[in-house]
């Protein structure tokens, strides 16, 4: 059972100042990315993640996903995620609450998770980009059999049609863990699908 809003922002506030994060060094070759892990609002007050699937052409087509995506020249991975946020699902003005770990890819990104909080705005999906917003509330997480593995596959089952794969689903696991959880858990190790290395 999670808290009221107000509640559970600071203790997720709290458990990412409280961890470790691990930060992937520069390397040649490794291109710099940042997503959001967003948590909003629904009309009842009850948390939810904003979830994306990918527009059918393009990087990743049809692939289920954070908002986010490749940092421009200069840019900081926090300003980078939430630049994104808003192109993507037209949701800005959020608080961050932390950050997670890095996420080194087979494709060679390093990703930057960014959680934060945007209250009880309405993502609208930008066409260009993204084929659909949906929201996971933030119990599903924390429900049985999440995550679950196939065949070696981390598996995060967040909705009848909704199973995500590493990299988000490392990241969601992740962030179920340690912000909603309060557990300290690394990611790094988790195996992508061959279909997620574009």
């Amino acid at each position: 059972m999670l808290p009221p809003m107000d509640e559970l922002r600071e203790l997720v506030a709290a458990r990412l100042a409280a961890f470790p994060r691990r930060e992937a060094p520069p390397a040649p070759g490794l291109r710099r990315a940042a997503v959001t892990v967003c948590v909003l609002e629904d009309d009842a007050g009850d948390p939810y993640t904003i979830m994306i699937r990918r527009s059918p052409h393009g990087r990743n087509a049809g692939q289920w996903a954070l908002p986010g995506g490749r940092l421009d020249d200069g840019e900081q991975p926090v300003e980078a995620a939430l630049r994104e946020l808003a192109e993507e699902t037209a949701v800005s003005g959020v608080r961050v609450a932390g950050l997670l770990d890095d996420y080194v890819t087979d494709s060679g990104f390093v990703i930057t998770p960014v959680v934060a909080f945007g209250g009880r705005q309405r993502p609208v999906a930008d066409p260009r980009e993204v084929a659909s917003v949906h929201a996971v509330p933030l119990e599903r997480f924390l429900a049985p059999g999440v995550p679950r593995w196939s065949a070696g596959l981390l598996q995060m089952p967040l909705g009848p049609s909704i199973v995500v794969h590493a990299p988000t689903g490392a990241i969601l696991w992740q962030f179920a863990e340690v912000a909603l959880r309060g557990r300290e858990l690394r990611v790094f190790d988790v195996a992508q699908p061959h279909w997620t290395r574009t």
